[in-house]
């Protein structure tokens, strides 16, 4: 069957920080977990913003805690999906959280649901390289050649201010081992195989910038393939260092996606956290 942008949806759970992706592309939808502060339940990016969701936490007494969304969630989108032959459900990876089982469990023979293996603009940008596809055309096989090459070879960088987050809520993985910190020290995390990893440990926000620097330099070229995606968590001036970096070190580049992280990425990262990610893709 030939995939095409006007027979087959793409459907991504709000970690992915794209809340507007269906004003931009009219064939993808995005089914929101939950963030709650105690027992108040919020739709993330539906009824609570990711400015919202600084204000808050920064006002709360307790930290907030967050849900996947029901297979019903993911059944209501599907069906939504009606006028469309395929769908591709691609989700936060199945270690960080259960969304991709419950879009599983809401699948029926018209949805493939795919582990991105990764979180946040990382989604984002394999949504976007499908989604290059499906307006030219496209098939099933080169949509598993796509996701294979991109879970082996896509970059992500971030670094948060603190590891309290990650930690109360469980992600942390093999990141434990920094979570003794001394003041001012910064890890530089990355995710691999669905698991958060530690990289490195740096003194203060100049040096752990200087670790993105390095990582543009040493592990991408400057052609316009490169897919660069930035975001931050109630950080927006560390964005825009990132983003002047990318235009000084890789002028070709494509910068396809900047926001913020929102509300379930930035409960379990915490304010301050900056992420860098980067695919290389020729296809247009």
């Amino acid at each position: 069957m030939n995939l095409t942008a006007a027979n087959t949806a793409i459907v991504l759970d709000s970690t992915a920080d794209f809340p507007d992706a269906q004003e931009h592309f009219p064939n993808w939808r995005v089914v929101p977990l939950y963030v709650n502060f105690g027992t108040q339940s919020y739709k993330d990016g539906v009824e609570l913003t990711a400015h919202e969701f600084y204000e808050r936490l920064r006002a709360s007494p307790e930290l907030p805690t967050t849900s996947q969304p029901t297979p019903g969630d993911f059944a209501a989108c599907y069906a939504d999906l009606g006028a469309y032959d395929r769908i591709l459900s691609i989700q936060i990876a199945s270690t960080l959280s259960g969304t991709y089982q419950s879009a599983v469990s809401a699948a029926d023979d018209r949805v493939r649901v795919i582990d991105s293996e990764t979180a946040s603009v990382g989604i984002s940008l394999l949504a976007l390289a499908v989604q290059r596809r499906l307006e030219r055309g496209t098939t099933d096989e080169e949509v598993d050649e796509l996701v294979t090459r991109y879970i082996a070879t896509h970059g992500l960088l971030f670094t948060v201010d603190t590891l309290e987050f990650l930690a109360r809520g469980g992600r942390i993985g093999k990141a434990k081992a920094f979570a003794g910190q001394l003041m001012n020290v910064k890890p530089i995390l990355s995710i691999r195989n669905g698991e958060v990893i530690p990289l490195k440990r740096v003194r203060g926000n100049r040096k752990a910038f200087q670790e993105f620097v390095d990582a543009l330099d040493t592990q991408t070229r400057d052609e316009p393939g490169l897919r660069v995606g930035i975001a931050h968590a109630d950080a927006p001036e560390r964005l825009r260092e990132l983003e002047k970096m990318v235009r000084d070190l890789r002028p070709q580049a494509q910068i396809e996606q900047e926001t913020s992280l929102g509300a379930v990425i930035g409960a379990h990262a915490g304010p301050g956290t900056v992420g860098f990610f980067w695919f290389t893709d020729d296809d247009a």
